[in-house]
């Protein structure tokens, strides 16, 4: 079995993987501040509560867009697990062509995605992560990585609206009763929720125009649930997309 990790910025998320199936998946908070140690009791806390022994893992695999955490993190997999974990990066076999103007600038996860995406669904494709941002990769025929869209997360524009507006208070992601809310508690839910769901079917919408098709579209990250299903175009919800997208990576680049 293979432990495979993404450094996001708000949250880690942890797997174990066997082949291409995702046995357990589990966040924790991305604490820039956290020790080797610390990480290592994540860990041993996420094998512990699946009930999983630490000795079946053979390798491990690491995407960050957080280089200040990234070493902390390889440290506390190699520590716990006296595996080598390697890193999505330079140097690392993908089989995307990646067509942007600097590769070296799309973030590992993205990468990760796409080669997922790539082997898993039909292209072209377009896959949304709903994250600290929400971003769109658009991938063409044969892994062509043609180039993406960001725009603010659910979360950040909440948190970013709730600090500059003194009559804003923080709500709950959860489904809107109503699109035209009656309070402000229920405007804000109705806003931040439908305009989110709005922006996705509109970049879809537009991507689309511009690459003259239509598109298999995927949603993944940790609001995928909240948001995905007041869109209007049909969108495939895949929890697991980076992790197996990790767990290819690291079979392609077995030694």
């Amino acid at each position: 079995m293979i432990l495979t990790v993404d450094i996001g910025n708000t949250n880690i998320t942890i797997g174990c993987g066997d082949g291409e199936q995702i046995l357990f998946r589990e966040r924790v908070s991305t604490n820039r501040s956290a020790t080797d140690l610390e990480y290592a009791a994540a860990l041993k806390m996420a094998f512990d509560v699946h009930g999983f022994d630490k000795d079946s893992i053979d390798g491990a695999i690491i995407s960050s867009v957080v280089p200040s955490v990234t070493f902390s993190v390889k440290r506390a997999v190699e520590k716990y697990l006296n595996v080598r974990a390697k890193l999505v990066g330079p140097g690392i076999k993908t089989g995307l062509s990646i067509e942007i103007d600097d590769p070296a600038q799309l973030g590992s996860d993205l990468v990760a995605e796409a080669v997922a995406g790539a082997k898993l669904y039909p292209t072209p494709l377009i896959i949304v992560d709903m994250g600290t941002a929400t971003t769109f990769s658009v991938i063409g025929e044969g892994g062509k990585f043609l180039g993406s869209m960001i725009v603010p997360g659910l979360a950040v524009s909440h948190d970013s609206l709730i600090s500059h507006a003194a009559l804003l208070s923080t709500i709950a992601f959860e489904n809107p009763k109503r699109v035209i809310g009656r309070n402000s508690s229920e405007s804000l839910k109705s806003g931040l929720l439908y305009g989110n769901a709005g922006a996705i079917d509109g970049l879809i919408d537009r991507a689309c125009e511009e690459l003259k098709q239509d598109c298999t579209v995927v949603a993944t990250g940790g609001l995928v649930n909240e948001v995905i299903p007041l869109c209007r175009h049909k969108i495939i919800i895949d929890d697991d997309l980076l992790l197996c997208g990790l767990m290819l990576i690291y079979n392609k680049n077995k030694s």
